[in-house]
């Protein structure tokens, strides 16, 4: 991680560790009642990873957590997206209430490793997400990961293209998520132990018009 970037998720770092929580799994609300009502904490876990799997239509991946983000995003904290495969589209994120000037975009360079970044931004503690798109991940580096959510508070997720994603993962909660014209798709492939799968539908989040203000872009 460059130094710039450790500088700007370190901004105001004390104001940081005084709201993060503190070394333990929490949950956080997705948005919608049906999926907070079958996942282990009522909501996103904090201080873990998830991941999701999206067939890689554009932006789809980001519908399902998009209350989250708007949540997360008032709190004062970053929400870093580390080398997503498309910009993301900033006026439907801030129609759906996210404050994208805490948007911090990172593009790791060529042949560099992107989930040792995904581990620094944890790191710090200043992220209230920290939102990646790996193209690989073995089960030892995850499970590192997971470790360093839990000590930060962030929330980790891992978008994974269905055609790339493994069978199976050592994280705790994984999920499916398809979009159409009439909502969402979810299915919850893991929670903890039970691989029970768990289909639900559920409406596309509500959207408002606003004009986005920029958002911060690093390479390193």
């Amino acid at each position: 991680m460059s130094t710039a970037l450790e500088e700007l998720l370190l901004h105001r770092a004390t104001l940081y560790a005084a709201q993060a929580p503190g070394p333990s799994v929490m949950g956080l609300s997705t948005g919608y009642s049906q999926l907070d009502a079958v996942l282990p904490e009522g909501g996103w876990r904090l201080g873990a990873l998830t991941e999701i799997i999206h067939s890689g239509a554009s932006g789809e991946e980001l519908q399902l957590v998009l209350p989250a983000l708007a949540h997360l995003s008032r709190t004062n904290r970053w929400l870093a997206c580390i080398a997503p495969p498309q910009l993301p589209q900033l006026a439907m994120l801030a129609a759906h209430g996210v404050e994208v000037s805490r948007l911090l975009l990172v593009h790791p360079r060529a042949g560099a490793d992107g989930l040792r970044t995904v581990e620094r931004a944890l790191r710090l503690g200043t992220c209230g997400a920290v939102l990646a798109w790996p193209e690989c991940g073995d089960p030892g580096t995850l499970q590192q990961l997971q470790h360093t959510a839990l000590t930060s508070g962030a929330w980790g997720v891992l978008f994974r293209r269905a055609r790339s994603a493994p069978a199976t993962s050592p994280l705790a909660l994984r999920l499916q998520v398809t979009t159409g014209n009439d909502g969402l798709t979810v299915d919850v492939l893991q929670r903890d132990t039970d691989k029970t799968r768990t289909s639900l539908r559920l409406p596309l989040p509500g959207a408002r018009h606003i004009t986005p203000p920029a958002v911060s872009t690093l390479m390193h």
